[in-house]
């Protein structure tokens, strides 16, 4: 039986089995994604492109760039180091105009509140902030020349609201970020331009499986009782920079299996 054979014979009202039978298409739409060489970025570069779009990939680390490149022939990539602002505009602003943006590149440690060093806390900054500024600006100021809009979705974190020990530097990072995509909503919305964060929790990467004693703390306090996929976050990207999601700017988006109801 088919997906809309199945929805029909459960006699669901015609709109609710057409949204949960679309495929998401981003045919004629070009997109740029930060941070997309490892884990949650290049899961969603890889969808992205599977969903139609001209797709640009960034990252500082050239072999993660190309092996995507080597497994997804028509993505481009861009080696860029966040950190060097000057850099980072000028290559960004000869990809040309760009519908969608994922500031996704971010960067943490766990330290101290007590010992974290001051170039940690630039580190932390410099990419988790202050590339989301640049990128965001150079991008959205030419949507605003094309006049045809935009969507922009900055990855932030559960940690932006919930408290966890040793990250200070890291959970301020992304408060920082969480209050910047509400005012860039107010500012770029009568350019009909969306601006929208994904919260996730921790995340099963390379990078963390095997760190997961670290954070159980959180995974008590989960109601779902588990940790978040990659999937689950490219889901909600992928979704927020879709014309499905029309009228929603300004949100943070859980993506947390209830850990932030607390």
């Amino acid at each position: 039986m088919r997906v809309t054979e199945t929805y029909n014979s459960l006699c669901l009202p015609v709109e609710l089995r057409y949204f949960i039978t679309m495929e998401v298409k981003l045919n004629g739409k070009r997109a740029l994604v930060t941070g997309a060489g490892k884990g949650i970025g290049r899961g969603i570069v890889k969808r992205i492109a599977e969903c139609g779009a001209e797709t640009f990939a960034l990252s500082r680390t050239q072999q993660d760039l190309d092996s995507l490149k080597a497994e997804v022939p028509n993505i481009n990539i861009i080696n860029i180091d966040l950190q060097d602002w000057d850099k980072t505009r000028e290559e960004v602003s000869k990809i040309g105009h760009i519908d969608l943006l994922v500031n996704n590149a971010g960067v943490g440690c766990a330290f101290p509140f007590l010992d974290t060093p001051k170039e940690e806390i630039d580190r932390f900054y410099d990419v988790n902030v202050k590339a989301v500024f640049n990128v965001s600006q150079v991008i959205a100021k030419r949507m605003i020349e094309k006049g045809e809009g935009g969507s922009i979705v900055n990855i932030s974190s559960i940690l932006s609201r919930t408290a966890q020990p040793n990250t200070s530097a890291y959970s301020s990072t992304k408060g920082a970020v969480d209050n910047m995509t509400r005012c860039m909503a107010l500012e770029l919305g009568p350019h009909n331009i969306r601006v929208n964060s994904v919260n996730p929790t921790v995340v099963m990467t390379k990078m963390t499986e095997g760190h997961e004693h670290s954070v159980t703390n959180l995974l008590k306090r989960t109601p779902m009782g588990r940790f978040a996929d990659i999937k689950d976050v490219v889901n909600a990207v992928v979704f927020l920079l879709s014309d499905e999601s029309g009228m929603i700017s300004g949100e943070s988006l859980r993506v947390d299996g209830g850990l932030g109801v607390y």
